[in-house]
């Protein structure tokens, strides 16, 4: 059993799917594992550790595809729709890609895929499930992005965030509202307390208030009747236009007071809720900061620019897309991890073997057998 690691070829993208120590967790498992030359050197790990562990380094990029049973990307091909196309051709029948793979949205790509023969899992399906933590690829990004929105914020605020008592005077601490707790939201709560910041954060899910609260931050009560706004997976459910009319209304006053406002609403499958109108931003202080962490899937922000820095009536709004890749190194080696856990759930007895009785397995496949596989995938992209 061979595992492959090709160079990630999508736009910005440093990480890499397996990490140096990460080979020598798959062969302990059976499996040998085949590098491309400079595959991890963006994200500061290079060819030589791969070689120490054990790992067979090739300039190749089409060796790596024709030697593995397996392959591990950080952006399969739906998730990089352009420059994975030439990777497509050197797919093989029954070949298993486990990646990122945009399957909810990436509709041709993913039809693709499954006409070449390839069974692929998607690391954005792994259930929320107690078993699966250590496979959360999802989760071990967001952490990260909520680390580093914070940074990026404090970066292009004019002002610190703690209050400083000083010969000159008291500086005031600046004012934080994140928007929308999951993991992202809680790691900026986190790190906006450490930064000496005045915390404020909201979500339609009621039920994480004791959550905000425990990290020092206060959660802004809104009255909208959002108990049933979660879905059995953990995810927020996305709401109609008339709740996020209702709720923008309620979250002026206190975006207008903001110095920094973070936002990560995101629905899987879905381009992102507007939940910082224009109107708002009129009402900010001039140099206030927007860090929108849902650009990529359109922004929650109506100035948000995907990829961009831009300036709206006065106010600076962050649209950084991919932001785990600006941490290459522990972003990579948080994804290795997870990676490793889940190449794990495939191998029984010395040999690959992929039982969809195992939740895991079963809802986070997308296609087997020249079909796509996966009952979500199929409903959301309108497939029969």
């Amino acid at each position: 059993m061979i595992a492959g690691i090709p160079k990630e070829t999508f736009p910005g993208e440093k990480r890499v799917a397996l990490v140096p120590t990460g080979v020598s967790i798959l062969k302990k498992k059976g499996l040998d594992v085949v590098v491309e030359a400079n595959a991890g050197a963006a994200a500061g790990f290079p060819d030589e550790a791969y070689r120490e562990k054990g790992a067979e380094v090739v300039k190749s990029r089409a060796a790596v595809f024709s030697k593995a049973d397996v392959v591990l990307q950080v952006r399969g091909f739906g998730a990089n729709p352009e420059k994975g196309k030439p990777d497509l051709a050197n797919a093989k029948k029954g070949q298993i890609y486990i990646s990122f793979m945009e399957p909810l949205t990436a509709k041709d790509e993913t039809a693709a895929l499954a006409k070449q023969g390839v069974t692929s899992f998607a690391m954005e399906l792994v259930p929320r499930i107690t078993r699966a933590q250590s496979m959360d690829a999802l989760s071990s990004m967001a952490n990260l992005a909520g680390y580093k929105s914070v940074i990026l914020a404090a970066d292009h605020l004019p002002k610190i965030f703690p209050m400083m008592m000083t010969a000159a005077g008291t500086i005031v601490a600046a004012k934080v509202f994140i928007v929308g707790i999951g993991v992202a939201d809680l790691q900026a709560i986190a790190t906006a307390k450490r930064l000496g910041a005045i915390v404020h954060a909201y979500d339609i899910r009621p039920a994480v208030k004791e959550q905000v609260q425990s990290l020092g931050a206060k959660f802004v009560e809104m009255d909208l009747g959002a108990e049933d706004a979660e879905t059995k997976g953990g995810y927020a459910k996305a709401m109609d236009e008339e709740f996020y009319r209702k709720q923008r209304e309620m979250m002026t006053k206190v975006v207008a007071e903001s110095d920094v406002v973070i936002t990560t609403a995101a629905v899987p499958g879905k381009k992102a809720p507007i939940l910082v109108t224009e109107e708002m931003i009129r009402q900010m202080h001039p140099k206030s900061v927007i860090v929108d962490l849902a650009a990529e899937r359109g922004g929650n922000c109506e100035g948000t620019e995907p990829g961009k820095v831009v300036e709206k009536h006065g106010v600076t709004i962050v649209g950084t897309t991919n932001i785990p890749a600006d941490l290459p190194y522990n972003a990579s080696q948080a994804y290795s991890k997870n990676i490793t856990n889940f190449v794990a759930l495939l191998i029984k007895d010395g040999a690959l073997e992929i039982n969809l009785d195992d939740e895991i397995l079963a809802e986070s496949i997308v296609t087997r057998d020249g079909e796509i596989a996966n009952a979500r995938v199929k409903e959301t992209l309108g497939l029969p």
